[in-house]
């Protein structure tokens, strides 16, 4: 069984989430997603809309998704891809060039993100509708 991993906040679910975990699971037979923990968020100056078990729960619902396990921290990748015997480790090609480290451990995928659509977009626009 070839399994893959991905990581993300995944908040305000979209369809160009769903294209990433569509195409990363076609990757393989087993797609394990990484979700920003509320707590790493914060670390990283970021406030999602969705709390962590409400964004694992919709994530747990989608049929490409077979496992969602939190993301604490930055430095955990190695250990996740060992744990749980990841095979491909796949990211929206916008982040090329940083996890190539992960290379000495499994295949490293970048996937061009989905055009036209955005967490940051949607964020903006809604903003827009609300100052508007």
């Amino acid at each position: 069984m070839k399994k893959v991993i991905t990581y993300g906040t995944f908040d305000l679910l979209h369809w160009g989430h769903i294209n990433l975990l569509k195409r990363a699971k076609a990757l393989g037979d087993y797609l394990v997603v990484a979700i920003s923990t509320d707590e790493f968020n914060a670390i990283k100056n970021k406030k999602s809309y969705h709390s962590f078990e409400n964004r694992k729960m919709i994530l747990e619902a989608i049929r490409y998704v077979d496992e969602v396990i939190p993301e604490e921290n930055w430095d955990q990748k190695i250990r996740d891809v060992q744990e749980h015997n990841i095979d491909i480790f796949v990211m929206g090609d916008d982040w090329e060039g940083e996890f190539d480290f992960l290379k000495d451990y499994c295949e490293v995928v970048y996937l061009p993100r989905t055009v036209g659509i955005s967490t940051t977009k949607i964020k903006k626009d809604l903003l827009k509708v609300n100052n508007g």
